[in-house]
Formats: structure tokens, sequence, C-alpha cells
């Protein structure tokens, strides 16, 4: 093995984002461009699948094209090109994996499939370098789940959500609360300035349990509020606000921290849309504070879809060997652990 650096392209296209960055020796972000859909999916209330592909379609080139130049680098000079294969919108998934094909077809580069949540975590390594064991808080719009990894590319998921993700439910009070899309940062905003007066449940499932469940909470916000309007005693959205998110963000850091102990690991790295809500930074620091483990949160442009993470996940996946074939798919259901073991 020479000490050569790696440049790696990655490309991301899971949902409404439209991202390709360039990362050296996964670690550093050489490029980093994200073409963001907001405004066209706000008057939905929703991310809408077809649209979405079709904005990815219209920007892939031209984020590729602006990548390369922010890099002063060519394709040629790409050791791989990496993309998410999936979970994600299958329509979305599929032009960015499509893209990749066809640049590294071109380049004669390696092609590498990579998993979306697999991205979420390595955001981390652009960071600081891993210690392992380490412990991964997922939470997205998506996913919440709870990930031990003892080595590169190995993912064992300790916990999981039953129902709701956390940022599912994030989006379904704010809309229930009528803030504009998308929801997360609306709420995390007025929870910052109202009161956690509202007794909501915590779902805490059975004992010793890593999943999560929040579809009851959602359903006692839509219910608590819905009461309320019947008696002509309307809530103030602000105290909703931070009373769902105290519920939200006391269970997830009170497992994560139980996690950590257990398993005892000495990192433990959130991931993943919600990593970017202050409520919970602020809760895991508080949690963590004095703790024998290290507590990774990345920067707020590093929390959202991005394809630096990609490239950074996808760096591993090169130096161990991993390349897809040209038969390379979306994977809209792609299994986390199924592809850590990946021959």
């Amino acid at each position: 093995m020479t000490n050569k650096d790696i440049y790696i392209l990655g490309i991301e296209t899971s949902c409404d984002e439209t991202a390709a960055a360039i990362v050296k020796n996964g670690t550093e972000i050489v490029s980093n461009v994200v073409a963001s859909q907001i405004e066209s999916h706000k008057r939905f209330g929703g991310v809408v699948p077809e649209v979405a592909s079709r904005h990815h379609v219209e920007q892939i080139t031209m984020v590729l094209e602006e990548t390369f130049q922010k890099a002063n680098m060519t394709p040629e000079e790409m050791d791989a090109v990496t993309v998410t294969e999936g979970p994600g919108l299958v329509g979305a998934l599929l032009v960015g994996v499509n893209t990749a094909k066809a640049l590294a077809f071109a380049k004669n580069k390696p092609l590498i499939g990579v998993h979306h949540i697999a991205g979420h975590i390595y955001a981390n390594r652009l960071i600081k370098e891993f210690t392992f064991p380490v412990l991964a808080l997922v939470v997205s719009g998506g996913h919440t789940e709870l990930i031990v990894m003892h080595e590169h590319g190995s993912f064992e998921v300790i916990g999981e959500t039953r129902d709701d993700a956390a940022g599912e439910a994030y989006d379904k009070v704010a809309r229930t609360l009528k803030l504009p899309y998308p929801g997360g940062p609306q709420i995390d905003r007025l929870a910052a300035v109202g009161e956690a007066s509202i007794d909501f449940p915590r779902a805490w499932l059975e004992e010793g349990s890593y999943d999560f469940s929040f579809s009851g909470l959602k359903s006692s916000v839509i219910n608590t509020l819905h009461n309320a309007t019947q008696r002509n005693e309307p809530l103030k959205d602000e105290d909703v606000a931070a009373s769902f998110q105290a519920s939200v963000v006391e269970v997830l850091a009170e497992k994560t921290y139980r996690a950590a102990q257990q398993y005892d690991v000495k990192q433990v790295i959130v991931a993943g849309g919600v990593a970017a809500n202050k409520g919970l930074r602020a809760e895991l620091n508080r949690k963590f504070d004095g703790a024998s483990q290290e507590l990774l949160i990345p920067p707020l442009e590093l929390c959202t879809d991005n394809a630096a993470m990609i490239a950074a996940a996808g760096t591993i996946a090169y130096q161990q060997g991993h390349q897809a074939g040209w038969d390379l798919n979306a994977n809209p259901s792609l299994d986390l652990e199924r592809y850590g073991k990946r021959g």
C-alpha cells in the first residue's frame, strides 16, 4: 500500500438534495456542493418524489461541474466514484446511481455503492478520527437508530424505531401546528422560546430496550391540541413545541447514554438531519458532560444530506476492496447491517 493520497468523488440524490463532493483520504473535504429543493417542495408541505426526481435530472450535471471546478480537479484524478444506492426515494436514487455509473464507465474508475445512513455516520469522520468501539445515534426524517461499530464498515443495529422516526414525528407535529415545511427547524426554533409545561408521554418501551417509538407522542400532541381547541383554551405554539421536543430529546439522550455504558464504547457520534436540532445537541452535551465517552456532533452543514459524507464512507469501502458491478441499481430499502457484511 503506497502513501498516495486518495481522492473520492461522492454523489448523493436520495431525497431532495442534489449533491456532489470530493474528499481526500476519507477525512478532508476538497469541495462540497449541495443544491437544495426546499423551496420547490414547501408549497406541498413535504417532498414530492416525482418533483424531486425531475429536479435531480436538471441539476446533477451542474452540481458535478461546480464540484470539480471548486476543487480545481478533473474526473480523471478521482480514485473512485461513490454514490448513494439506498435507502431513499427510488426515482431520486436512480438519477444519482445512473450518473455515477456513466461517469465511472466513461473514465474507467471503480464504482462503489454507499448506504445513506453509513454516509451520515461517516460525516463525523470529516471532523475527527473514529476511536472504536463507537456508538452512533442516527436521527433523521426516516430513521432513528442506535448502531454499534467495532471497526470501519461494520454496523450492529441495537435499537431502531418501531413506527415514526424522530424527524417524521417533528414534521407531523409541525403540520398540526400549521408551521411551514420543513417542520423540524420550526419546532426547534419555537421550543427555544417556549416552556415545557405540558406533560407529553415518554415511550421507554420494555426494560433494557433500545428501540424507539414516537407515534404515541405524536398522537398525544394532536389530541391535546384538538381538546384545547374544543374547550376554547388554545395553547401557545411555543409551549407545545417545547413540551414535544423535551419528550423526544429526553428519550433519545437517555437511551443513547445507557447504550454507551452497556456497550462500553469510546466515542458516541450523532448523525442525520435531526442532529442539527439545538435542543437535542444541548441535551446530549449535558448528558455526556463528564462521561468517559467522547461525544461527536457534526457541524450543521454535515448533518443534512450532502455528498461529502458519501465520499467519506465510500473511501472506507474503497480501501476495503469493495466495488460494485455495472448492474448497480437503486435499492430504496437497503439494509445497513447486510450492507456492512457484503463480500
